[in-house]
């Protein structure tokens, strides 16, 4: 048994501790959510996701405590009276961090206790846990697809590289733009493939960051040739599937690289290359944009019409550090989080530290077992339907672990209104993937109207997933992601017709 604990409790919490127990007296309520009284080792935790976790940990040697009820949104849930007493009375307190939970919570646990206070997610990515950042302009978060020139004798030599074709369902375009925000063309198959016109000059050994326009969705086959190479045809999907026996690039910086030494052209993300007679390069719904009103765009086409654009690199993603702190949708994360409850526990209670690792390696063979159900269930979705559609962008780790694309959402973030410019993207997205079915969270029902009407006018059915908390139907983490995932397997394979939950 834990010796007891006694600290020094502040004047204001004396106070707010009053005015909880007149609060109950006025009141006559009493509430499950409660921290056990007992002279056991007491653990708080603001999910219910992490609440469950640290269940599993603590068997009968702690009490946990969730600070937030199941079925409530851990994005907007404002602490209360009971979240104080609750917090005070602990001797642990769990977050999940990375902004998960508001402000005014994580105030709470600092300020209500001077017992230790874990962000799980931060200290989980010390133990094997992947992050994810958090990119808040999603038409940026696309493959970066530029020039690249090496093996060349002089160094002082230019050498030309030329697209010598294009086919596909609408016209591209290739530019850069100058230091004073002037568009210079390089390649535009809207004019015609001229030899002199769709070239440019590259200094040798030298790579150029391009921006591309494409007119519509489709498949496109580009044909690229330099100095000395011979023709090389790249394939590029946008907006819909890549063939489906093709490797696939989507992300990070890739250059059209001509290497005029060996007399070819690939495909090259830094020491990585890709053969473009097996490679697609995948570029998503959500670079749909207007053609900018400046007359210096008009190659692109009519301003205002939407064209599906590939910025240059320079430009970045607009990401300041943040991380997506939705973790726990892959369950190596998962173990990750039980790795750090367990130790944690264990530092704060060393008189039931084994009984506690213990357990949490009996949970985190179970969780590998899910781990495994999950793989299972999402390879069975054919390559073509393994898209994801939902109403805010939650589900990145499920995309990192499991191999489904996040092809569409609402908005990046669910406090803030779909933009009209994110509404078109969206329809665009289940125009051209032709997808079964999207996915609402059942505490979003009330607030999924945007996406609603898209699935309707597309005749897409409508299928539950859950994202951030638990209820009746998912007691528990393990249950929540099976459920999830028999969700998508029975939602996303055609075989199952119009079988959706």
């Amino acid at each position: 048994m834990p010796v007891p604990h006694y600290r020094f409790v502040p004047r204001g919490l004396q106070a707010v501790g009053a005015l909880f127990s007149v609060s109950l007296l006025a009141t006559g309520c009493t509430t499950s959510a409660a921290v056990d009284t007992s002279d056991r080792f007491s653990v708080v935790a603001t999910t219910p996701i992490l609440a469950d976790m640290a269940r599993h940990v603590a068997g009968e040697d702690a009490s946990v405590t969730g600070l937030i009820p199941s079925g409530k949104d851990p994005h907007t849930f404002e602490p209360t009276l009971r979240t104080v007493r609750n917090v005070a009375n602990a001797d642990l307190a769990l977050s999940n961090g990375y902004l998960l939970e508001p402000q005014s919570l994580i105030d709470t646990l600092h300020e209500s206790t001077d017992a230790p206070v874990v962000e799980v997610a931060d200290s989980a990515s010390t133990r094997g846990a992947t992050l994810v950042p958090l990119v808040e302009d999603v038409s940026l978060d696309a493959i970066w697809l530029g020039l690249r020139i090496s093996g060349a004798e002089q160094r002082n030599s230019g050498v030309d590289f030329r697209m010598v074709s294009a086919e596909g369902p609408g016209d591209v375009a290739a530019y850069v733009v100058s230091t004073f925000g002037t568009p210079e063309v390089l390649f535009n198959s809207a004019d015609g493939i001229e030899a002199g016109d769709d070239a440019v000059t590259l200094p040798a050994n030298a790579h150029t960051h391009v921006s591309w326009g494409f007119s519509e969705p489709g498949i496109y086959k580009l044909g690229f040739q330099a100095d000395g190479t011979e023709v090389e045809h790249l394939t590029v999907a946008v907006g819909v599937n890549p063939p489906e026996d093709m490797d696939v690039i989507d992300s990070g910086h890739v250059d059209i690289a001509a290497d005029v030494a060996e007399r070819s052209i690939d495909l090259r993300d830094q020491d990585q290359h890709f053969d473009p007679a097996h490679t697609a390069v995948a570029v998503p719904s959500s670079v749909l944009q207007p053609i900018p009103p400046d007359p210096a765009y008009r190659f692109l086409g009519t301003p205002g019409a939407d064209t599906y654009l590939l910025p240059q690199a320079v430009l970045g993603k607009h990401i300041h550090g943040e991380v997506d702190p939705h973790l726990w949708h892959n369950v190596d994360n998962a173990i990750a989080y039980v790795d750090v409850i367990a130790e944690e526990m264990a530092n704060a209670d060393p008189s039931h530290g084994a009984d506690y690792r213990a357990r949490a390696e009996s949970y985190i063979a179970e969780l590998r077992e899910l781990d495994e159900y999950i793989d299972r269930a999402i390879s069975s979705i054919p390559q073509s339907n393994r898209h994801l559609v939902t109403t805010h962008h939650g589900y990145a780790y499920l995309e990192q672990g499991y191999g489904l694309s996040v092809a569409g959402f609402v908005t990046p973030n669910p406090a803030i209104e779909p933009s009209p410019r994110e509404v078109i993207a969206l329809r665009r997205t289940l125009e051209n993937l032709h997808l079964p079915a999207v996915f609402v969270e059942p505490v979003e029902q009330a607030s999924a109207s945007t996406l609603k009407e898209a699935a309707a006018q597309q005749n897409v059915e409508l299928c539950p997933i859950y994202g951030d908390t638990l209820d009746d139907a998912v007691p528990t983490y393990i249950d929540l992601m099976k459920f999830n995932a028999d969700s998508l397997q029975r939602c996303l394979h055609p075989s199952n017709g119009d079988n959706h939950a």
